[in-house]
C-alpha cells in the first residue's frame, strides 16, 4: 500500500536568528523565527509525512505551546515523525520539496540538505528531492519577510 501527503510551512525572517534549512545551518544575515529552530523545510516534510499517514499535523504532535519543543532541532522532530508513521506500519518512500526564498541562494546547499535529511529519515539520498525558487520579488517572500516550503511525501506499507 502506498499513500501520498502534502505539507506546507512558512516562517518569518528576522535578525539575530540562525538560518536552519533542511537540517543544516546556512550563513545568512536573517534567520527564521519560530518556537523550534524554525526549519521551514523540515516542518513541511513532517506535515507531508503525517498527512500521508492520516496522523494530523506537526502542531498536533509537537505543539508550540510546549516547552519540550522550545528551540528544538527540527531534525529531532523529523526523526520522531518517521517513528510515528512507523507505528502504523509505514516507511518513507520518497520526498519532493520546494523552498521559496529570495535569499540566500540555496542551490549550493541542496546536496548537503539532501544527505542530512536522507540520513535522518533512514532513506537513500536519491529519494530526497529539493528544489529552490524565488517569487520574483513578489509577496512576503519577495520582500524577504519570510520563507515558505512545500513538500510531497510518498509512504509505503
Amino acid at each position: 500500500m502506498i499513500r501520498v501527503g502534502m505539507g506546507y510551512d512558512v516562517h518569518q525572517l528576522v535578525t539575530r536568528r540562525d538560518l536552519w534549512l533542511g537540517g543544516i545551518k546556512i550563513e545568512s544575515d536573517l534567520g527564521l523565527l519560530g518556537h523550534s529552530d524554525a526549519d521551514v523545510l523540515i516542518h513541511a516534510i513532517c506535515d507531508a509525512l503525517l498527512g500521508a499517514a492520516n496522523m494530523r499535523d506537526i502542531g498536533y504532535h509537537f505543539p508550540d505551546t510546549s516547552s519540550d519543543f522550545k528551540g528544538i532541532d527540527s531534525k529531532i522532530l523529523l526523526h520522531q515523525t518517521v517513528d510515528l508513521i512507523a507505528t502504523k506500519g509505514y516507511r518513507v518512500g520518497n520526498i519532493d520539496c520546494t523552498v521559496c526564498a529570495e535569499a540566500p541562494k540555496l542551490n549550493p546547499h541542496i546536496p548537503r540538505m539532501q544527505q542530512t535529511l536522507a540520513q535522518v529519515m533512514g532513506i537513500d539520498v536519491d529519494c530526497v528531492s529539493i528544489k529552490a525558487t524565488t517569487t520574483e520579488k513578489l509577496g512576503f517572500t519577495g520582500r524577504q519577510e519570510g520563507m515558505s516550503a512545500y513538500a510531497v511525501a510518498l509512504i509505503e506499507k
